[in-house]
């Protein structure tokens, strides 16, 4: 990534609220912003994941990945370059209950993965093999009340793992959005007892404003 940021200033802030000017500057101002539109990306998210992937390794040809809350789509388009997904042979799937434009080389399903038939379905869609990578970039609305938010963000993350826990193959990877606090303790316990490694990461990436960070569990030990 280059150092060079373009410093682009609204001109026409009329009308705006100050936390609206601002939001909108830091888009402007923002070099992965930017980046994602020059190579046509769907959101600089995908960025975040490329250098996670770089550092544990976790997308290789061939992988079954499942992409939970996977719209816009930014996380797919590096999910199928980095396991060669093709649409003749596509083994990277995505569930939103919102609709994703197609990507060629994944399956997007518009589906609430909460939902008691979403595992099932999915394995279905991936023709009964069981997935190595379960992925979540997905975080609750929040209310600005840190304490309430945590509980909600930590919630989320629990219903993750428990679909994650019932589709991923054994040594699968789970990856998922964590806020500062990291991950509760007994969300953490369960984690390390079902996985071999588990760390936190922040890539470069994320807004060094932004209180997020991602869990990232390697090696499920399926008991089942």
């Amino acid at each position: 990534m280059a150092d060079k940021t373009l410093k682009t200033h609204l001109t026409k802030a009329k009308g705006r609220s100050a936390s609206s000017v601002r939001w909108l500057q830091r888009q402007l101002n923002d070099p992965y912003v930017q980046k994602a539109q020059e190579m046509g990306l769907r959101g600089r998210a995908y960025f975040k994941l490329e250098q996670m992937n770089q550092k544990f390794g976790f997308l290789t040809p061939g992988k079954y990945v499942v992409d939970l809350g996977c719209a816009p789509g930014g996380w797919l388009q590096l999910e199928v370059k980095k396991t060669k997904s093709t649409p003749t042979h596509p083994h990277v799937i995505g569930l939103d209950i919102l609709p994703t434009q197609p990507i060629p080389g994944a399956i997007t399903i518009q589906m609430d993965f909460t939902a008691p038939e979403a595992p099932d379905t999915l394995i279905q869609t991936m023709n009964g093999h069981k997935a190595d990578v379960v992925l979540s970039d997905m975080a609750p609305n929040t209310t600005g009340i840190k304490s309430l938010d945590h509980l909600k963000i930590m919630g989320l993350l629990e219903i993750a793992l428990d679909f994650a826990e019932s589709v991923l193959a054994p040594g699968g990877t789970f990856l998922a959005k964590v806020f500062q606090g990291g991950t509760e303790a007994e969300l953490l316990t369960r984690l390390k007892q079902n996985f071999k490694s588990v760390q936190h990461v922040k890539p470069d990436a994320s807004r060094k404003e932004s209180s997020e960070f991602y869990v990232i569990a390697k090696g499920f030990k399926c008991t089942k």
